[in-house]
Formats: structure tokens, C-alpha cells, sequence
């Protein structure tokens, strides 16, 4: 199985920089068998079916992206210069690993000192990143980074232009609580509280569940052969009433229709051979590519993803690789805009039979 299996080509001008407004104006691709349908993401309440349960998580973005300035004692004094931090994930013991900008001149015990009085200290730098400890911990920390900090758009967003005051809505998904990603669960985004009660008076259910996003999320593949591709690992939580929730919905003919890549991840790694779900509590490093055989999973909600990612070959193991690539040849022509901002599309593969 090649990467290249996984390519197309994707018009920048199709990359959304601003999401819907409102949220459910989203248009939304429904892929279901053979056929494909444009509609909208206020068009679930129509499509989902009493019973359903969808999976949100409920991970809540940090304000992860920080402009600070480098300090170092020189021989002709203290050399100051500006650098840009994101934070990608907490270190065992406190401290964070983190993306800089430049890297490359930083050194082990320099100190960045950042607004609202945020200042760290380069523990180490290692594999690209920068190991940091902070001068704060707690809730001082989270109110000085709420701060001091901007949303950690994706790079794809980020290089069209600069995050503002808008993202920190728009980031965010309605349901977000849990504090610890540092990207956002994006499908979840199309979400707004109108459309949450809607589903709720048809009859779906909901469960939450959390998958912390880390910045490995974009992180490009790098072999041809994509078998060989190691996953970086995120921090999972399902909690037991959780657990029974999902399980119940199955027993009674219920369909599972994760809301993003990630939830789906999660409960895929929390399912046993034969679909019933357990408690979950830890990381998970879980590759899903063509050949998975999907134990809990019944269906998609997700945007539309980056050629040669992860992400599609989740999407391809879900569908087929062939039937993928025709779902996104329509998008593309129907100008479907594509990525974090971007638009929906729901996944329904045939029917599996009951395990």
C-alpha cells in the first residue's frame, strides 16, 4: 500500500480560513452506499434515525501559540530576539514539548518570557522540539496562557493568514470541557446548541468522550510504504457510563456514528474483537488504514482531509479506496471547501453484519 495511493490534487482555493456562520450552514456531503447526496449540516435532524448515537469529544483547545522574545547572556551583554512557541503536548513530571520558531539558535537553560507575566525555561531541545518549564503552574498558568496566548490554527490556515480574536469562538466546538488539546476536534465544529436539541428530540443520543488533539495531527507521512508509518500518540478518555451508553445503543440495532476522526479513533481502540466497548483511560497510537476491520463503528461524520494524510486513509479504510476517491472527485468539482474550516461530509459504508 503506497502513499501516493492516497493523493489528489486539492485547489488552495478550496482550503477554508473562516468556518460557516452560522455553524450548521455548513454544506454537508452524504455518502451513503453508491449514492451521494449535497445537502447541509442542519440536514442531520432528517437523516439521522431515532436510536442513532453520535460520539462527540469533548476536548477543549488551549490557546497554544505564543510570540515571546529569547533572552542570553552574552560577552557584550544580554542578546534579545523574538521567537514563536506552540505548545504540542505536557511532559510526564510538568512542562510542555513545543514547536519554535527559529529553533535552531535556542539553547538548553535560555528563558522566553512571554505577556501576563508567562515566562520558560528551555529544559532541552530534542527531535525538533523544544522541552519548556514554565515559571507557572495551575490554574495561574491557564488564566496567564488565556491571556497570553492565540488559537494553534493549523499550518494550512495559518500560512493564509494570521489567527485573531475571531478563532477563539470559532475554534471551539459548543460542547468543549475538558482543557488539553492543542488542535481541535474539527467535525465538531458544525455543532451550535439549536442543532444539539433538535437531534435530541428526534431521538439520537449522545455520549462524550475525550481525545486530547496533539500537534502530531498534521504532521505529514513521510514513507511510500504507509504500513510502516508510526502514529503519534494522544491522550483518551471513555468513561464507563460511557462505555455502557455505546454498548446498550448496539444491542438494540442502534447505529455508532463517531463525530470526527478523532472519537472514532478512540472508541476503535477501546473495542474488542467482537465490538463491545470498555472503559478507557490512556494514549492511544491507533492506525487505521484500508484492511482495518472496524469493530463499533457504523458510520462518519468528518470534513474533508489533506491528500497523502492520515486522515484519508482512515477515511479510504472506512469506505474503500476507490469509493473515497470518487466522494472526494465530487467534492472537489462540487467546490466543497475542504480542511479545519471546511465543510462536512457523513460516511455511511454498507450495512457490517452484527458480531
Amino acid at each position: 500500500m503506497k502513499l501516493s495511493d492516497f493523493d489528489f490534487d486539492l485547489p488552495e482555493s478550496l482550503i477554508a480560513t473562516r468556518p460557516a456562520r452560522p455553524r450548521t450552514a455548513a454544506r454537508l456531503l452524504v455518502a451513503e452506499g453508491d449514492a451521494i447526496r449535497d445537502l447541509h449540516v442542519r440536514d442531520l435532524v432528517t437523516l439521522l434515525r431515532p436510536g442513532d448515537r453520535l460520539i462527540l469529544n469533548d476536548t477543549r483547545v488551549i490557546p497554544a501559540r505564543l510570540e515571546g522574545t529569547r533572552r542570553r547572556l552574552t560577552g557584550q551583554g544580554e542578546a534579545v530576539a523574538r521567537i514563536e512557541v506552540t505548545l504540542a503536548e505536557p511532559l510526564p513530571g510538568g512542562g510542555w514539548s513545543a514547536l519554535v520558531r527559529p529553533l535552531r539558535k535556542l539553547r538548553a537553560g535560555e528563558e522566553i518570557v512571554f505577556a501576563a507575566g508567562l515566562a520558560a525555561r528551555v529544559r532541552r531541545i530534542a527531535e525538533g522540539r523544544a522541552e519548556l518549564d514554565f515559571n507557572l503552574a495551575g490554574e495561574a498558568f491557564d488564566a496567564a496562557l488565556a491571556r497570553a496566548g492565540t488559537m494553534p490554527l493549523p499550518p494550512y490556515i495559518a500560512a493564509l493568514r494570521k489567527p485573531d480574536a475571531r478563532d477563539l469562538e470559532d475554534y471551539q466546538t459548543v460542547f468543549a470541557e475538558r482543557t488539553g488539546a492543542v488542535a481541535a476536534p474539527t467535525a465538531s465544529l458544525h455543532f451550535d446548541e439549536a442543532l444539539l436539541a433538535a437531534l435530541a428530540r428526534r431521538g439520537i443520543a449522545f455520549s462524550r468522550v475525550t481525545l486530547h488533539v496533539g500537534a502530531g495531527t498534521f504532521l505529514p507521512v513521510k514513507v511510500e510504504d504507509v504500513t510502516r508509518h508510526r502514529m503519534h500518540a494522544e491522550w483518551g478518555e471513555i468513561t464507563e457510563a460511557a462505555a455502557a451508553e455505546i454498548n446498550a445503543t448496539r444491542a438494540a440495532g442502534g447505529r455508532i456514528i463517531p463525530v470526527g476522526t478523532t472519537a472514532l479513533r478512540l472508541i476503535e481502540s477501546a473495542a474488542s474483537q467482537k465490538g463491545r466497548v470498555a472503559p478507557w483511560r490512556g494514549p492511544t497510537d491507533i492506525f487505521i488504514y484500508p484492511g482495518y476491520a472496524f469493530r463499533v463503528t457504523d458510520g462518519l461524520m468528518t470534513n474533508f482531509h489533506l491528500p497523502r494524510s492520515t486522515l484519508m486513509m482512515l477515511v479510504a479504510a472506512l469506505m474503500g479506496t476507490e469509493r473515497i476517491r470518487r466522494i472526494y472527485a465530487h467534492a472537489i468539482a462540487g467546490r466543497y471547501r475542504f480542511l479545519s474550516y471546511g465543510d462536512a461530509s457523513l460516511l455511511i459504508p454498507e450495512r457490517r453484519k452484527p458480531t
